[in-house]
């Protein structure tokens, strides 16, 4: 059956990631963490105190980030920043209130944007962030928008920083989130939008198999049409 892209955007912590690694695992594809390469930017910018308003100093810092996926041990997707492992340092909060503002840098987003095109060429991909369907591939086969509660996604995400020991208040975490949504939605340069032909998933009061489950069958009855 012929391969497709499975575009996938929404809001932060609304299961994008985890839905997006499952998608590609049930149907034998491969996965690209669009948001996380946007993070190791984020962290490398930080690491050097890159500074956000002097574009001789990001074209600089772009020209010597390299990010690759590696898979380890157990077939789990690591993202490697210049040969080094970040998996879990990109994760954690300090990283997350830096990297809206790194996204809206139109330098990053250009430099992004096309390695990940590049990663996409082959079809057979799912790939979750912002802009995937109205930047990266607006001819993606399937184009999916998630959504949840915003108090819901805050839930979420501290139970995630809990489970790697970072005990973050509720208030900080949802403050965190609003201001990643405000930036995210009114920024320049690819502001996270619904495309008219995306597929909604309001993920508030779903499991992450319903997620995945409902996500898969949207792309088997995607392929199936096609192939008819």
């Amino acid at each position: 059956m012929e391969k497709i892209i499975i575009a996938i955007d929404g809001y932060s912590s609304c299961g994008k990631s985890t839905t997006a690694k499952g998608v590609a695992a049930s149907l034998g594809y491969a996965y690209i963490d669009t948001g996380a390469m946007y993070r190791a930017v984020t962290l490398y910018f930080h690491e050097k105190h890159i500074s956000l308003t002097d574009p001789s100093d990001i074209e600089k810092a772009l020209s010597e980030i390299n990010i690759e996926f590696r898979r380890n041990k157990f077939g789990e997707n690591q993202v490697h920043l210049n040969g080094l492992n970040v998996e879990n340092e990109i994760r954690k909060l300090y990283v997350a209130n830096k990297v809206s503002d790194v996204s809206a840098i139109a330098a990053v987003r250009v430099a992004l944007v096309d390695q990940q095109r590049k990663m996409g060429q082959k079809r057979g991909v799912v790939m979750d962030g912002r802009d995937i369907a109205s930047v990266v591939f607006p001819d993606a086969e399937l184009k999916v928008f998630m959504t949840a509660d915003s108090t819901i996604r805050a839930q979420r995400r501290q139970i995630e920083l809990m489970a790697k020991g970072e005990m973050i208040s509720f208030e900080e975490i949802i403050a965190n989130i609003e201001k990643r949504d405000k930036i995210d939605t009114t920024r320049k340069e690819s502001p996270l939008i619904q495309v008219e032909d995306a597929e909604i998933v309001d993920t508030s009061h779903m499991t992450l198999d319903e997620q995945i489950e409902m996500v898969t069958i949207m792309a088997e009855l995607t392929m199936s049409k096609r192939k008819s």
